[in-house]
């Protein structure tokens, strides 16, 4: 079965580069009649990002491009999720967490907060299940940022939601944004070795904590390509595979790094993966696309790879009920 389940419909900050990309990704799947770059040709494209605009990223006629995309692609079985920083219903646990003082740090991540919030989860959730109740192969799941210490919190608010999975992730490390690209200067101010030992003991915290199903793309520090010697890795990784297996959660090879940032390399990295297949840590595939004309990017690339790995299945999830199937 080929499985998609890890992409978002949409995420800010919201500037005229977004507004391109969406424009280019309806234009990507929808195709056009009109001679490209002509006056009728743009015209269309901007009829056809006005009525994006208006209709909003939780449409059905949105989702259901995302659905047309990846079926056409071969994907019989999609999960989706959603940044809970963009909801008001999480706005306090960001902001608990998250460095928002007035540092040069905490006021530019104050600003992106400001920036990528767009309202109330509830429009989400109905969306998708209104896409479910069409018949689509589709898990609705949210994509929540683990904190040291937030874990109750956490909890409180997720159990309010009725969801198929939960996938932990570790964006930001002492409430440092680490794959804000306006912030990673930062990482020149690092040891790199001390710096990713530290971030994969939130990795295991988030493992232990039992609030997810998946831990995403696990190596994501790697992001802007800051990273030691993989060999001086290894006893790191090691260790988070075992931690995984122990507290019985699954991970992913997430595409998205290899095609959307400067490091060009899947999470987790094929040494990385080696060792999740050698203490059988189920896996399963993600393209973590933002427009639909990325759903499932490099999957086939992930398959091979996985299949070199070792690995015969992978997993989604209904329910919070992990399921098996071939690939």
């Amino acid at each position: 079965m080929k499985v998609d389940f890890h992409f978002h419909l949409e995420e800010g900050p919201y500037s005229f580069k977004w507004l391109q990309r969406t424009a280019s990704s309806i234009a990507n799947v929808t195709g056009c009649e009109e001679r490209k770059h002509s006056l009728s040709w743009v015209t269309t494209q901007v009829e056809r990002l006005q009525k994006r605009l208006t209709e909003g990223c939780f449409s059905e006629q949105w989702i259901e491009t995302y659905m047309t995309a990846g079926l056409q692609r071969g994907i019989e079985r999609f999960g989706i999720v959603d940044h809970l920083y963009r909801f008001d219903e999480f706005q306090t646990y960001y902001e608990r967490y998250m460095t928002l003082d007035n540092s040069e740090l905490g006021r530019l991540q104050r600003y992106w907060l400001e920036q990528v919030r767009i309202g109330s989860i509830e429009d989400y959730l109905s969306a998708v299940r209104r896409t479910q109740k069409k018949g689509y192969p589709i898990s609705l799941g949210v994509e929540a940022d683990f904190f040291p210490g937030g874990e109750a919190e956490l909890k409180v608010l997720l159990d309010q939601y009725e969801l198929d999975y939960v996938i932990g992730s570790v964006h930001f490390i002492d409430g440092w944004g680490f794959d804000n690209p306006e912030l990673q200067h930062l990482f020149g101010q690092k040891n790199l070795l001390e710096l990713y030992a530290y971030g994969f003991e939130h990795v295991k915290q988030a493992a232990r904590s039992g609030l997810f199903d998946i831990i995403a793309h696990l190596d994501n520090l790697k992001v802007f390509n800051y990273r030691p010697d993989e060999v001086n890795m290894l006893e790191l990784y090691d260790d988070v595979a075992k931690t995984l297996k122990e507290s019985d959660i699954a991970s992913e090879i997430n595409t998205g790094l290899a095609y959307r940032y400067p490091v060009k390399e899947m999470c987790p990295s094929p040494a990385f993966l080696n060792k999740l297949y050698e203490h059988g840590v189920p896996i399963t595939f993600g393209s973590d696309s933002h427009f639909p004309d990325d759903i499932g990017m490099m999957l086939e690339e992930a398959a091979q790879l996985a299949r070199d790995t070792g690995y015969k299945e992978i997993v989604y999830f209904e329910n919070r009920n992990r399921i098996y199937t071939d690939f």
